[in-house]
């Protein structure tokens, strides 16, 4: 993995991000959301009615030897497998959300934007811990700019990051995502049913495996 050229090519993308709504209504949702089996990676993703909540289609991509981990270049490694995952949805959402930095990020190109400007969609990015910037009174600031906000969604929770990813707007952002919550989880509704059903299918992935392993023992 070529760092250098990597945070060439963030440097190259992140002016083409639009920081303007890219939707005029909103009435479903997706979530995304990876997580690691092994050497592998499963993504999934899940569209929601944006109003209810209520879950309308899941779809997961297990993406056989990812690159390796790198703070502040996920999406090399996590998006072909959100892209395979998103792909096979029936029904495009209005939304995105996606686990991770939307545009703070230290090269305003996080996840949710990177993977924002592939599919040309509107994405949020909504991290655990900040990668870049400053907080002053629940404002990230990034190069003297406002990029996202801090955000408590659970007493005695640490606090979520977020920020736009690609065709949305700041104050948009702050007001959705406080609306995705719902008790007792502390990721919006969206983001804490694709990695739920993500978990669900590593654990069917990994009994699969014992079972074909003890059938081969025999």
């Amino acid at each position: 993995m070529d760092l250098f050229e990597l945070k060439r090519e963030q440097l190259k993308l992140a002016p083409k991000v639009v920081l303007r709504d890219g939707f005029s209504t909103c009435k479903t949702i997706a979530g995304i959301d990876c997580v690691t089996i092994g050497h592998k990676i499963l993504a999934g993703v899940v569209v929601c009615d944006a109003s209810s909540f209520a879950l309308l289609e899941k779809k997961t991509y297990l993406l056989n030897n990812p690159l390796p981990y790198q703070p502040g270049f996920e999406a090399y490694r996590e998006m072909p497998a959100m892209i395979e995952a998103y792909n096979q949805l029936e029904q495009e959402p209005d939304i995105i959300i996606v686990r991770g930095a939307g545009i703070a990020h230290p090269r305003k190109l996080g996840i949710a934007t990177h993977l924002g400007l592939a599919l040309n969609k509107p994405t949020i990015g909504v991290a655990e811990n900040l990668l870049a910037g400053r907080v002053e009174k629940g404002k990230i600031i990034l190069d003297n700019e406002v990029v996202g906000f801090e955000i408590k969604t659970r007493e005695h929770a640490n606090p979520l990051y977020i920020s736009p990813g690609h065709l949305m707007a700041l104050g948009t952002v702050l007001n959705l995502i406080p609306k995705m919550i719902r008790y007792p989880h502390k990721m919006p509704e969206p983001l804490h049913l694709a990695h739920k059903m993500a978990r669900q299918k590593v654990q069917e992935e990994q009994k699969l495996w014992v079972r074909h392993k003890s059938a081969g023992g025999l």
